[in-house]
């Protein structure tokens, strides 16, 4: 997966809670294994009309906010089902960032298995994030996942915590394929000395 490291994007202001997994990428659309091609359908039932025909004015279908890479969101993002369809197509329509007072455990862990810098920062600081997003494509936010620092459109500085290893894997571009193949001298050294002493394996 592509690495992160810092980001400088365009927020688009999301102020729901309890925005679960149907919404983010509704159920008819899990029939496929792909990584690619789910961005179309991310917030379907909040981006489409009966016809399919776009709501103007769904934060996303706005043209300061289509080409966002940050979601500045509300409480318990992520909740409901365990699908990691929700990652991609959050991924898949150009999101990289995530910033909300909270999230779904299995929908948090997904996250950056799949290249996604999910922040956890207090109520008061996600309120100014979410106000600094409302300004539009002018205001951009810049995310340091080494520093561990957001910065506002208007230079105000948060800090945010991280678990090492998920930062790790992060800034490195590790998935569970990449962490595995950092250890294939030691797997292929293995396979040898097993072959070696049980030829009949």
């Amino acid at each position: 997966m592509d690495k992160f490291t810092k980001l400088s994007g365009i927020a688009a202001p999301l102020p729901l809670i309890n925005v679960d997994t149907d919404m983010i990428i509704p159920k008819q659309f899990l029939k496929t294994i792909k990584r690619s091609g789910l961005g179309v359908n991310l917030f379907d039932e909040m981006r489409y009309d009966g016809e399919g025909k776009e709501i103007p004015d769904f934060v996303l279908n706005k043209p300061q906010y289509r080409n966002a890479e940050i979601l500045v969101a509300g409480d318990n993002f992520g909740c409901g089902s365990s699908r990691e369809h929700a990652p991609w197509a959050l991924l898949d329509f150009g999101i990289r960032c995530v910033i909300a007072p909270s999230y779904a455990d299995i929908f948090y862990n997904n996250c950056f298995k799949n290249g996604i810098l999910p922040i956890v920062l207090p109520q008061e600081q996600v309120d100014v994030l979410m106000k600094d997003a409302e300004k539009g494509a002018n205001a951009r936010i810049e995310i340091d996942l080494e520093a561990q620092t957001i910065t506002s459109s208007d230079g105000e500085v948060f800090s945010f915590t991280v678990d090492p290893f998920k930062k790790h894997c992060l800034l490195n571009g590790l998935d569970d394929i990449g962490l595995t193949l950092e250890k294939a001298a030691s797997i292929k050294t293995y396979e040898g000395k097993l072959a070696a002493e049980r030829p009949w394996v």
